[in-house]
Order: structure tokens, then C-alpha cells, then sequence
């Protein structure tokens, strides 16, 4: 996700654009389903129609005890055209989920 802007704020939409490794990009507009401070945030988006290809997406941070989380980014498909276009683009999307946790892994150690 080379680019996210929007409010967080429960039912504003968000400008996300989307790049995933060897893959074209694309901007989506999802709205914001959960904000929960230094826990939880979550949004969903459609592609074309709600119903077609739905994507919620979301993180959440567990804490662990003293200096230490867990953060968890998960991805739910729904929709009619789930298992088609997964086949076409469900390698590329893990692959670019997983970049951006071992970046996000790098940023936070750094700061730490």
C-alpha cells in the first residue's frame, strides 16, 4: 500500500492505492468499519458492487506483555467472483501482505 489517506473515523471512506508485488496497481475506496486505538482497525471495500468481490480488511495489535505485541493483518473475500479472481490474484496479494508486515516488523524495531 504505497498510499492511504482518509479519516479514521467508523463509516468514512478511505484513498488507498494498492501495489502488489508483480501485480498492476489499483485504488480502492473502502469504508472504515472499527477504530479502536492501539488495538483495532478494520475496513471494507468492494470491487465494482458490494456482492461481487468483497474484501474486509484489518489489524489488529494483541499485547503480549512488557515491549512486546502481536500484530495480525487478516483478509476475508466474499462475493460471487471470490474463487476467480482469487485465482488470478490471491499469490500476489499474500505476497504483498506479507512485504508489508516484514516492513511495517523493520519500522517498529527501528523505532524501538
Amino acid at each position: 500500500m504505497p498510499r492511504a489517506g482518509g479519516q479514521l473515523a467508523e463509516g468514512a471512506r478511505l484513498d488507498i492505492q494498492l501495489q502488489p508485488p508483480g501485480g498492476r496497481g489499483m485504488a480502492i475506496r473502502p469504508v472504515v468499519q472499527a477504530v479502536v486505538p492501539e488495538r483495532e482497525f478494520r475496513w471494507l471495500g468492494h470491487l465494482f458492487v458490494p456482492g461481487l468481490f468483497d474484501g474486509e480488511h484489518g489489524f489488529t495489535i494483541e499485547p503480549l506483555g512488557e515491549n512486546r505485541v502481536r500484530f495480525v493483518q487478516r483478509e476475508v473475500f466474499t462475493g460471487l467472483f471470490v474463487s476467480p479472481i482469487l485465482r488470478l490474484i490471491g499469490e500476489r496479494t499474500r505476497r504483498g501482505f506479507e512485504a508489508m508486515n516484514q516492513t511495517l516488523k523493520a519500522r517498529a524495531e527501528a523505532a524501538a
